[in-house]
């Protein structure tokens, strides 16, 4: 499926200057309200000067969600949308045009707002190849995650597409340092066989985790700074640590002591970590205005004090985040997660109070 004219080196800039760090501020998870992709793009930049992201916006229907943005990057698989949810088909749909559109219309977009001079950095995100597995339905209508030969054709075809969707950002945005960010809120149930089958009355069986490291592992290796973003309760750390990820993200107010080993594995093996501690949903909103989010780091620090490391390496190994995507929240409190989060990044670097 490669083609050697799209090879490019999507963490690096050739002949350039050593790169920044890219593991400190502040990013956001990547959905956002409304349906504006010019409006969310002048938002994101606005607001996150270190590390912004591509914005998602599933408010524009099931051609912009997880699956079927992801799904509208695969190379040489055709996906249809269907009462019970995107399919694998035989040949290219309307449906899989819409979804390709809105995801092309996205890349104007932030093309057109960088014209004054590109983002230093920039996340994109694309469903994992396991979350994508357990949400694709094949012809006969179980999911993909079902066969292992479709799973294999399917990891393949989405590194491909990845691939051309960093060579096509790399052209648009020269010198950016692209991160690529693999959306897994499914790998806990993935692994712990906890996908119901088609009929619903039984759960599909889990792949094993050397299987689930190395089908991550192929879909990572087409970027060379990385994220796995899982927002469960209870994240495979270990595991996502283990195939390969530059960081890991997950939502930080659900951690607790019992996720501390897990975390210090990751920091010392060098792994950026990506916390959710600003609330992503708006909280006591009153005639249609929700107080700001707090900007403390506090939480980041207990949690640092926990693991045991020096201080000294704290803003350089966190990135703040919102606790989730910002799709839900309304536009004022989405600026305002975001512009909290860049607050709190700048505070991790003083001295506590």
């Amino acid at each position: 499926m490669s083609d050697p004219s799209l090879a490019v080196r999507a963490g690096s800039t050739p002949g350039g200057p050593p790169a920044v760090p890219v593991w400190h501020g502040a990013t956001g998870i990547g959905s956002m309200p409304g349906t504006d992709p010019d409006e969310a793009v002048r938002v994101v930049l606005g607001e996150l000067p270190d590390l912004p992201f591509l914005p998602e916006l599933p408010g524009r229907g099931p051609h912009a969600d997880l699956a079927g943005r992801t799904a509208s990057l695969l190379v040489d698989l055709a996906v249809d949308l269907q009462p019970t949810g995107w399919r694998l088909v035989p040949r290219a749909s309307r449906d899989g045009r819409r979804a390709r559109d809105l995801v092309s219309r996205d890349l104007d977009a932030l093309e057109g707002a960088t014209q004054g001079g590109p983002p230093a950095a920039l996340k994109v995100q694309a469903a994992g190849p396991w979350t994508l597995a357990a949400l694709l339905e094949l012809q006969r209508g179980e999911r993909a995650l079902a066969d292992h030969g479709a799973v294999a054709d399917l990891t393949g075809s989405l590194a491909e597409g990845l691939r051309r969707h960093l060579a096509d950002l790399a052209v648009r945005l020269p010198g950016t340092r692209l991160v690529l960010q693999l959306d897994e809120p499914l790998l806990p149930a993935v692994v712990g066989g906890g996908i119901p089958t088609a009929s619903g009355f039984g759960r599909l069986r889990s792949p094993s985790r050397q299987r689930v490291r190395e089908v991550l592992a192929e879909v990572l290796s087409v970027c060379d700074d990385t994220v796995v973003h899982c927002c469960a309760e209870d994240p495979p750390l270990e595991l996502m640590t283990q195939a390969g990820a530059g960081a890991l993200s997950v939502d930080a107010t659900l951690l607790g002591p019992r996720h501390d080993e897990a975390l210090g594995l990751a920091v010392e093996a060098g792994l950026g970590l990506l916390l959710g501690v600003v609330t992503s949903l708006d909280r006591g909103a009153r005639g249609g205005r929700a107080p700001a989010p707090p900007a403390r780091p506090d939480p980041i620090r207990v949690l640092w004090r926990r693991l045991g490391f020096d201080p000294d390496r704290l803003p350089g190994t966190v990135v703040v985040t919102p606790t989730c995507g910002l799709a839900g929240a309304s536009p004022a409190h989405a600026r305002a997660a975001l512009a909290a989060c860049t607050e709190m990044a700048r505070r991790l670097g003083e001295q506590p109070e």
